[in-house]
């Protein structure tokens, strides 16, 4: 048996200051897919003096390595990526006013009016459209093409062609409840930087913070063949499909998590089947410890974990995510006892792990 069944304590973590300026820092940071290096600087601040190894791979991620001191320790990989969403300029047009094109998946129904931070300097802006006055009915019926619209940073306001920026959204606490940009997956790495300094001495941790995963998990393909764990775990935010139906008559049955139902362990994906003997794993080790959790049910989308299992000679590998209202958007929401538990969740079922979870 990989885990025993009698009760367990899970690790005595809350939100305190310190999390919540750490978690401030990585949401306010701006890391659009392939320009990751603000928040990446942030975590190598954080896990240094903590790691055995910290290295940056070629593709911009961070490799953390923490050995265990106990014997016969399994190779465990975590992933969480540093990337969020958002935008590139491609073209000045001499009046304060940028073309630009998507970086990962944004509705462009979210778009107009937002306001926008661009480059690494924060060049604040807004994106601009027609106002409402000037729209026929028609022009109001679909969403705007991004070829249509223009970042607005004001005359003598200057980027370089190339920059990526993102919605200028800070984090706020809303009583239970977090808001900000780049939650995904921002709350991952969080984690990873949490998991380091709780470090189990049960498991070798090999902690990736990766790189350009909105665009197709390619840094967890690279940080996974560098690694060659023997178990895969991505630690990311998904979509609560929570709210209530447009019929108020009727119940919504298309939901896959719920906001304040605990973290979501994934049966499948896009990208992912979730190795069986992992789920049972994390969902034993929440029952044990009395962690609220919830499946995420099957759907569209994927996390690292749809890489990681796939490399080399294959790597069992197995998804959990801190549920989200309204992902990929100026501003997602989650409850703050969902991330708490997240980080409750992963450090007890990893402190229960041994190598007989492979063999069952």
């Amino acid at each position: 048996m990989a885990t025993e069944k009698k009760s367990v304590k899970a690790i005595n973590f809350n939100l305190g200051k310190q999390e919540l300026d750490l978690l401030t820092r990585l949401c306010n940071g701006v890391a659009v897919s392939g320009d990751e290096q603000e928040v990446r600087q942030i975590v190598l601040e954080e896990v240094k003096g903590l790691a055995d190894e910290v290295t940056t791979d070629a593709l911009g991620n961070v490799l953390v390595t923490k050995r265990g001191t106990a014997p016969n320790r399994l190779r465990v990989m975590l992933s969480g990526h540093m990337d969020e969403v958002g935008v590139m300029v491609v073209k000045d047009s001499e009046d304060g006013t940028y073309e630009f094109r998507i970086v990962g998946g944004i509705d462009p129904r979210q778009l107009v009016g937002k306001p926008v931070q661009i480059g690494r300097d924060h060049k604040p802006g807004v994106i601009g459209a027609k106002a409402i006055h000037m729209t026929t009915p028609e022009e109001r019926k679909v969403a705007i093409p991004v070829e249509q619209l223009r970042i607005d940073l004001g005359p003598g306001a200057k980027v370089a062609i190339g920059d990526r920026g993102t919605f200028a959204t800070k984090l706020a606490v809303l009583g239970p409840s977090l808001r900000s940009k780049a939650l995904d997956d921002r709350l991952g790495v969080f984690n990873l930087i949490q998991l380091l300094k709780h470090a189990p001495a049960n498991v070798d941790l090999f902690l990736a913070f990766t790189v350009q995963e909105e665009l197709g998990l390619r840094g967890a393909k690279v940080a996974a063949f560098s690694f060659d764990p023997q178990i895969g775990i991505a630690l990311d935010s998904t979509p609560a499909n929570d709210l209530p139906a447009f019929d108020a008559d009727e119940e919504n049955a298309r939901y896959n998590t719920h906001l304040g139902a605990g973290p979501a362990i994934y049966l499948m994906d896009g990208a992912t089947i979730g190795d069986r003997r992992l789920v049972n794993w994390l969902s034993e080790s929440a029952d044990a410890a009395g962690i609220p959790w919830q499946y995420r049910q099957p759907g569209t989308g994927g996390t690292d974990a749809g890489a990681i299992h796939k490399t080399r000679a294959g790597v069992p590998s197995v998804s959990i995510s801190v549920p989200q209202r309204y992902l990929h958007s100026a501003a997602g929401i989650v409850r703050k006892q969902d991330l708490i538990n997240t980080f409750k969740l992963i450090h007890t079922a990893l402190s229960r792990l041994d190598p007989s979870i492979l063999n069952s």
